[in-house]
């Protein structure tokens, strides 16, 4: 199979979508927004070695790929709308195998696969776009905590890096106009909660972290991976079923977090770090 064949095969695999005037097979995608929208970008690597082995299967490298991304619209509470994917690979059947497991999570959450671009490579990589939607002025942000919030996260804390991510889109949008601040854990708890109060100019104090069973506390804080929210509500709001309280916001040097007392050092994971 050539890469013409490929793209074909793909322009007919992909979902419609009423807002892409143009999809695969051009130069460039034509979405048309709705009025009063605006519109959300993120873009998330997968590199072999780094990110995934060769001991995985392509489906779920590819369903990865774009979980990661829906992950960051979910952080902003977003509607995701179409994803652009730039694939490097040697095995023209790994790629039809990457793409089936990439369509089948966009299938589950509305996406259509509007372009991207084919290279060969005997490293396995990838880059996943994701264009999401929000009404307009009510996207989530990571700079509106205020001492007085209480945090809380959606799950349990301490995954394994290889397990399933389950985009917490549907809680991302109920939590708009409710929670002022919001961030996805990809890092580890330490480093993004330590990033959500940089931003907002802020200090927090954690008293409890949800560890998943098998895990320990010392992964759940520190070890990344999670992709669960971590947002911030107002004192005395309630919040949605099934997320965990773990602390509140406080006044102090903006990004100082506090874990049972003690300072909590920003120690998630960081590409040029050399012990991440």
């Amino acid at each position: 199979m050539n890469e013409l064949a490929i793209v074909d095969r793909l322009r007919r695999l992909s979902l419609p979508s009423a807002n892409l005037t143009l999809g695969i097979g051009d130069d460039c995608a034509i979405y048309r927004p709705r009025a009063g929208e605006e519109l959300l970008f993120t873009t998330d690597q997968m590199i072999e070695g780094v990110h995934f082995t060769r001991a995985q299967s392509a489906a779920s490298i590819g369903e990865r790929a774009l979980a990661r991304s829906l992950s960051d619209i979910a952080a902003m509470g977003g509607d995701p709308r179409f994803c652009l994917v730039a694939l490097a690979a040697s095995d023209t059947r790994w790629i039809e195998d990457f793409y089936r497991g990439l369509l089948r999570l966009a299938k589950r959450t509305n996406v259509t696969l509007a372009g991207g671009d084919l290279a060969r490579d005997e490293k396995f990589h990838c880059d996943v776009m994701v264009c999401g939607s929000a009404p307009r002025g009510k996207a989530l942000r990571r700079d509106g905590a205020r001492a007085g919030d209480s945090i809380f996260v959606s799950g349990r804390l301490g995954k394994l890096w290889d397990r399933r991510i389950q985009p917490r889109l549907a809680l991302g949008r109920s939590l708009r106009g409710l929670a002022t601040s919001c961030i996805d854990l990809s890092d580890g708890l330490s480093l993004d909660l330590h990033r959500l109060c940089t931003a907002s100019g802020v200090a927090a104090e954690i008293d409890r972290v949800p560890v998943t069973r098998g895990s320990t506390e010392e992964r759940a804080l520190h070890g990344g991976e999670d992709y669960e929210l971590l947002f911030t509500l107002p004192e005395g709001k309630k919040a949605p079923r099934g997320v965990t309280l773990i602390g509140r916001v406080v006044r102090g040097v903006a990004g100082q977090v506090h874990f049972q007392g003690r300072p909590l050092q920003p120690r998630g994971y960081d590409h040029f770090r050399k012990d991440s």
